[in-house]
């Protein structure tokens, strides 16, 4: 027979606070009474009343120079008012997530709102909330809210906040919060089922769902305990005990696996006392402990140590694990496992004030957090997800400058001297030499883009670091560059980024390394400078005219600058033909007109006029258009003959006869 104790079995972290709060006083020599039994075991209430603790039902009942303790229940209000008028000292043990409620459905009330309370309305936590409400209404399940709504439809109208009690079903609180948020117009809902019973009847449900039988040790006027009964009797034969002496021995000894779980007012010694007992049953020596996975024995089990443990005291800057138990509008609660209620505000969650807490997590995540503020008094502690991330990101920029490690952030602003940009929420300085852009480019080219980057620098005291998109670059480039060497030849096509142009050509960066088209690579045509064709930062196709591994140099030709003119000449045109040319150049023995863009034919002096003509310039103007014939096309040498003379004489406008010896040579490369 295996034995297995459920994690979660025992004091609640509000039950522990509690008993810890009584113990002290009785420590310190105080007459105590309890407005109520502190817990629901009446063992454990016999053990404080013999030390002393009495049980009152009233403030009335508390004799002069007692101390009244409030339970963790909670109590209403007006039992504040008469403890006060009465002149009591009072103790206050309200379990810190009960309190929480109080001042919620208080803040809400005195607003005019109307609370919807999941509970049981005898419960004393129900009853103490109820004392904090002017109009409340009270359901214990989906079908109670309906006909609560149903019978006072004005209630879908009117401004309500719907609180659960702590120890209500999940459930069925998850069936009444959606028909809240689906009926009522104008709800503020908050999610105040307690950590510890949630999870409690997870580990119970799941236990018994494996198990051959379960007990439950706890009391029977226990609500959390007769729950986690009926939870685990839909699985398995379950038994509620109150102690020892109650467990079903004949039933127990035909299991194989039997399952322990405890409410959360259980003390650990009579949970131990059980566990104990149950070794008697068909000699079982067999106790496993889901936390205690070597098997031990029940009497290795130190239950005093593991509530020590549970009243742990946290510090500020200590890094802590919760899980995430519920949400309100501005804050997560945690469950620390100790005595203290965790929430993390929402400033303290994101930076992004926009986002809900339930978008970005769920309830039962377990998250890291750091303590921001404890307060022992009120059992709470504050903590923050946004700086453990923080601090875990710089972690990260330590880790990334130690191994030299490429990380990704955004630039956020354009600053003297650089740029800031955060990594994971660490602001990392880049200074314009490390940014990567040009001495005499716009820095704000880079805000709030995407960014890869080296950490350069560290200054681990003031938490600063010093970032370079160069050095990314310039490794990206190399690593570019070796490629294209290992795969470039004469002939093979890019497509490149024009970088600079200078008064010769342009510059192409071809992915790590720079190649040049010369000026007279870009067209066809004469062209004074590059910029009469591309410009800086243009897309352009080129193909590697020549290259040279040696001294890293590659020669381009441009791929764009379209049809050879001089082949659209030869197709197009012949000897003969009269067309129209223009002046666009002039030389000692004559003129040079062009037929179309890219070639040029030469007008000899001799072929201006029908007259002597001393000069070109005499005649002609730079730009005018003028009707030739073509007189001679050497294809070899790319030349072109014109004359003026031969095309007037053909076209009526004059004659020819004119001779001369001069001449000069010309040609269209």
């Amino acid at each position: 027979m295996n034995v297995i104790l459920s994690p979660s079995a025992g004091f609640c972290f509000g039950v522990r606070r509690a008993v810890e709060l009584v113990e002290q006083l009785l420590a310190d020599g105080h007459t105590v009474c309890t407005l109520g039994p502190l817990i629901h075991n009446p063992q454990f209430v016999q053990s404080l009343e013999a030390r002393g603790a009495r049980v009152v039902q009233s403030p009335a009942e508390v004799p002069s120079g007692a101390v009244m303790v409030i339970r963790s229940h909670g109590v209403p209000r007006a039992v504040y008012d008469e403890a006060a008028a009465r002149g009591l000292e009072v103790v206050d043990a309200t379990c810190p997530y009960v309190a929480k409620i109080h001042k919620l459905v208080k803040e809400a009330s005195d607003k005019g709102a109307v609370a919807l309370i999941a509970g049981d309305s005898a419960h004393p936590e129900v009853i103490g909330i109820r004392g904090y409400c002017r109009d409340a209404v009270v359901f214990e399940n989906i079908q109670q809210l309906e006909k609560a709504t149903a019978e006072n439809p004005k209630l879908r109208d009117m401004p309500v906040i719907a609180v659960a009690q702590t120890t209500f079903h999940a459930r069925e609180w998850s069936n009444c919060r959606d028909f809240i948020k689906r009926v009522y117009t104008n709800a503020i809902i908050f999610d105040t089922i307690c950590s510890a019973t949630s999870i409690r009847r997870q580990e119970a449900e799941k236990l018994a769902s494996q198990a051959d039988a379960m007990v439950i040790v706890g009391g029977r006027k226990s609500s959390n305990t007769a729950k986690l009964q009926i939870l685990c009797a839909a699985h398995c034969p379950s038994f509620l005990v109150e102690d020892a002496s109650e467990l079903p021995r004949e039933v127990l000894a035909h299991a194989e696996c039997i399952g322990v779980t405890a409410g959360a007012s259980t003390p650990a010694c009579i949970i131990k006392e059980v566990l104990n007992a149950m070794t008697g049953i068909e000699n079982t020596d067999n106790i496993d402990s889901n936390e205690n996975e070597d098997n031990a024995e029940p009497e290795d089990i130190d239950f005093a140590a593991a509530l020590e443990q549970s009243f742990k005291t946290l510090n500020v800057d200590e890094r802590v694990r919760g899980v995430v138990v519920g949400f309100s509008p501005n804050e997560v609660q945690v469950d620390l496992g100790t005595k203290h209620a965790g929430y993390v505000p929402l400033s303290e969650l994101t930076d992004d004030s926009t986002v809900k807490p339930e978008d970005i997590m769920n309830v039962g995540d377990e998250i890291e957090l750091v303590v921001l503020r404890v307060n022992d008094q009120d059992g709470t502690v504050m903590l923050s997800k946004r700086r453990i991330d923080a601090l875990k990101s710089w972690d990260e920029i330590v880790d990334a400058s130690e191994e030299d490690k490429i990380v990704e952030g955004t630039v956020i602003e354009v600053i003297k001297g650089g740029l800031l940009a955060t990594v994971n929420g660490v602001k990392v300085f880049i200074p314009a030499s490390q940014s990567g852009i040009p001495r005499s480019g716009d820095l704000g080219t880079l805000l709030h883009k995407p960014v890869r980057m080296k950490i350069i620098e560290i200054n681990t005291g003031r938490k600063r670091a010093v970032g370079s998109i160069r050095a990314v670059l310039k490794d990206e480039r190399k690593e570019l560059a070796e490629k294209f060497w290992e795969e470039a030849e004469i002939g093979k096509q890019y497509t490149g980024k024009v970088k600079s142009l200078t008064s010769y050509g342009a510059f192409v960066d071809l992915g790590g390394v720079d190649g040049m088209i010369h000026v007279s690579e870009l067209s066809w045509s004469r062209i004074r400078h590059p910029s009469e064709v591309v410009n800086v930062g243009d897309t352009v196709n080129v193909t590697i005219k020549d290259l040279n591994p040696e001294t890293k140099k590659v020669s381009l030709s441009y791929a764009d600058k379209g049809e050879n003119p001089w082949d659209v000449f030869v197709r197009d045109y012949q000897v003969g033909d009269i067309v129209d040319a223009k002046i666009v150049n002039f030389m000692t023995f004559g003129a040079f007109a062009q037929i179309i863009p890219g070639v040029d034919g030469l007008i000899h002096i001799s072929q201006i006029a029908d007259h002597h003509v001393a000069k070109p310039q005499d005649e002609l103007e730079m730009g005018q258009e003028v009707r030739v014939k073509i007189i001679e096309i050497e294809e070899d040498r790319k030349r072109i003959s014109l004359s003026m003379r031969e095309a007037a004489a053909e076209e009526g406008t004059g004659d020819s006869g004119y001779d001369t010896d001069e001449e000069d040579s010309y040609d269209n490369n």
